[in-house]
């Protein structure tokens, strides 16, 4: 919603059809369900297995789904195996070379990868790599995966077995679809730290981020990739192979609170469910006398609405919101940001006036956009407003592919909940427990660092 939220870092979405069929247009689909992973570039690359090997076609760009790809590229794009990519910068600055998905050439053929995450250990594998001669384009984590794996399959027997090698190396978060000329290759990390899912539609194979990408194409869901799993597709069909394991996994769970859509379902969660029971906790843990419950939209609508159901408090939609505002993230200063996001969502005030509102939220970042809306709340007649929030206070940075920043811009290390509360003029202020999110995920292993600190992964 603002500037102030934490992103993910992107979405990836690959499929592979045996007729002579273009794929293109799949892939964009599949690419729009998933925006809301990232909105700052977006790529394809495709490929036609019965036309001359090697022939991989590519586009990317910055921007949006619908402003990179027009009718004439995808035109341009003929293929029936491909994969796709929506980006959201969080290692790697946002620039069209850093785009994805990267496409390498080398002695035996090309590769091209689409790769959501980040890698802890990448420093140390781009150092080894420059130190033999290679040069990159960008500084994403993407390109330094690329070329590893197109050194390892000099020498190797296949590609699959040069990414096999090449996934075993890498420490954090990783969700990569893998297209050579012939074959599409999907690997997850082996905490499970990002999500990737498999699908099927007649005899086409899809493997996405999110099961809404599979929907949208008309895919039903078959599985979740397992974590430490490759899944191979080709002309002959589909095989798995476990690559890698840890004694523990580890879901992000901040998948749950916030990044997926709500019609997706991740390692058999559903996510709408998931954040419904974080607001019914929220309602159990910290009741309050209120005369209505709304949530800041769109990440705190259905807490609010779990909230209001335990609560038994009515829910309702306390903002209009404007869908023809820019991207806040793009403003070059705070002050405009600030005044694009008062644009962009205006306080109903027919719903706050001589009320006693519960607000919830997804998080608190810096909380500078919620002391502006409760600002606003009370500026329209809002006699009280408790704020409510569905995820513990962020304490520390995120290094496997989020966007939670350093320890400084951090309002809640820095300050206890009672000075929060006193700065963005709330009547009270909560956030869910710790304890809650093992009832929230059905006690999912999860990935909680930025709240706890325990880091699942070490370099």
């Amino acid at each position: 919603m603002t500037d102030e939220r934490i992103h993910e870092e992107c979405g990836v979405f690959g499929i592979y059809c045996p007729d002579s069929v273009n794929v293109s247009r799949y892939i964009y689909y599949g690419l729009t369900a998933l925006q809301h992973r990232g909105q700052e570039s977006a790529g394809m690359a495709v490929c036609d297995t019965c036309g001359p090997i090697g022939n991989i076609s590519a586009h990317k760009d910055m921007g949006l789904v619908s402003e990179v790809f027009c009718n004439d590229v995808l035109e341009r794009l003929k293929g029936n195996i491909g994969i796709g990519h929506v980006r959201y910068s969080t290692a790697g600055g946002s620039t069209k070379e850093n785009a994805q998905p990267v496409f390498i050439n080398y002695a035996k053929g090309t590769v091209a990868l689409a790769h959501n995450g980040n890698i802890i250990n990448i420093d140390r594998i781009r150092a080894e790599l420059e130190a033999e001669g290679a040069v990159f384009s960008g500084n994403a984590d993407s390109e330094v995966i690329a070329y590893k794996i197109a050194e390892e399959r000099m020498h190797t027997s296949s590609i699959e077995e040069a990414a096999e090698n090449v996934a075993r190396m890498l420490k954090g978060g990783y969700a990569l679809l893998i297209l050579s000329p012939k074959k599409l290759i999907c690997i997850r990390d082996p905490w499970g730290l990002k999500p990737l899912c498999l699908g099927k539609t007649g005899d086409k194979y899809v493997c996405a981020s999110e099961s809404t990408a599979l929907h949208a194409i008309g895919a039903d869901y078959v599985r979740d990739v397992s974590p430490g799993e490759m899944v191979l597709i080709t002309g002959e069909g589909i095989t798995s192979k476990r690559i890698n394991s840890v004694e523990k996994e580890a879901h992000c769970v901040f998948e749950y609170i916030y990044f997926a859509r709500l019609d997706s379902r991740i390692d058999g969660l559903s996510v709408y469910q998931a954040r419904m029971e974080g607001g019914r906790s929220l309602a159990r843990r910290f009741p309050v006398s209120a005369d209505v419950v709304t949530g800041v939209p769109d990440s705190g609508l259905t807490a609010a609405a779990g909230y209001a159901e335990q609560s038994n408090i009515p829910f309702k939609n306390a903002f209009a919101r404007s869908s023809y505002v820019g991207r806040t993230f793009i403003k070059p200063t705070q002050e405009e940001r600030t005044s694009a996001v008062m644009i962009k969502l205006r306080v109903i005030e027919d719903v706050v006036r001589g009320k006693r509102v519960v607000l919830i939220d997804d998080s608190i970042v810096r909380g500078t956009t919620l002391a502006n809306l409760i600002k606003e709340m009370k500026k329209f007649g809002a006699l009280e407003v408790h704020v409510r929030i569905s995820s513990p206070p962020f304490l520390y940075p995120c290094y496997y592919g989020t966007d939670v920043p350093d320890n400084s811009q951090l309002i809640a290390n820095a300050m206890t909940t009672e000075e929060i509360r006193q700065r963005i003029g709330a009547d009270s202020l909560e956030y869910l427990s710790i304890d809650d999110l093992d009832e929230m995920t059905r006690h999912l292993p999860l990935c909680k660092a930025c709240f706890d600190g325990e880091y699942p992964v070490k370099d």
